[in-house]
C-alpha cells in the first residue's frame, strides 16, 4: 500500500511548529480585533485547516465566511486567470475583515480577491497568510499583515495545501518530490 509520506522529499514544517505559530498569530489578531467583531474569510480549500485552527485560538467575537477561488486547476503553476467558484454569503460593507490564505505564491489570486472586496466597502481588510513563497515575481498591490512562515520556492503540500486534491490531510507541511508533479 502506498503512503502519502512516500511522496514527500522533506518535512518543511512540523505539526508542532505550525501549531505554535498559529497560536502566536491568533494572539496578534485578538489584540488588534478585540472590540471589532471581525469577519474572518477563509479562502477555500487550502486555508480551511489553518483558519479553523486560528479561530479556535481567538477568544473574541468573530464571524466566519468562505470564498472559493481558483487559479491553478490541477496544475502546479498558476494559470493567471482567477475564477470565483463560491462567493461570500455575508455582506461586508462597514466590516473589519481578515482574509485567511494558505499560501502566497504569485499574489495574483489574493490581489484579485482584495480588489473585489474593497469594491464592497468594508471598514478594513487584513491578510493572514500561513506561507509566503520567497520569489521575485510576486504581484502585490497589498500588504501581508500577518505571516506564518516564509517558504522556499518549492512545491509544498500538507495542512490544507494540495497537489491535485491530494495531501491536504497531512498534519505537517512537506516538500513534494519533483517526480510526483513533473510528469
Amino acid at each position: 500500500m502506498k503512503h502519502m509520506r512516500d511522496d514527500i522529499k522533506e518535512i518543511f514544517l512540523s505539526e508542532e511548529q505550525i501549531q505554535n505559530r498559529v497560536k502566536e498569530l491568533a494572539d496578534e489578531l485578538c489584540e488588534k480585533y478585540r472590540d471589532k467583531n471581525p469577519l474572518v474569510i477563509c479562502v477555500l480549500k487550502g486555508a480551511s485547516m489553518f483558519m479553523m485552527d486560528i479561530i479556535k485560538q481567538m477568544d473574541i467575537p468573530l464571524e466566519i465566511d468562505f470564498m472559493a477561488v481558483s487559479s491553478y486547476g490541477s496544475s502546479d503553476k498558476s494559470s493567471g486567470v482567477v475564477k470565483i467558484l463560491k462567493d461570500l454569503d455575508k455582506p461586508v460593507e462597514g466590516r473589519d475583515m481578515i482574509i485567511v490564505e494558505d499560501i502566497l505564491d504569485t499574489g495574483l489570486t489574493l490581489d484579485y480577491i482584495i480588489r473585489l472586496l474593497w469594491e464592497r466597502k468594508p471598514e478594513s481588510i487584513s491578510v493572514c497568510a500561513l506561507l509566503v513563497k520567497e520569489k521575485k515575481e510576486q504581484i502585490r498591490n497589498f500588504e501581508i499583515d500577518y505571516t506564518g512562515f516564509s517558504v522556499r520556492d518549492e512545491f509544498v503540500v500538507g495542512y490544507g495545501l494540495d497537489y491535485n486534491e491530494k495531501y491536504r490531510n497531512l498534519p505537517y507541511i512537506g516538500v513534494l518530490k519533483d517526480e510526483v508533479y513533473s510528469h
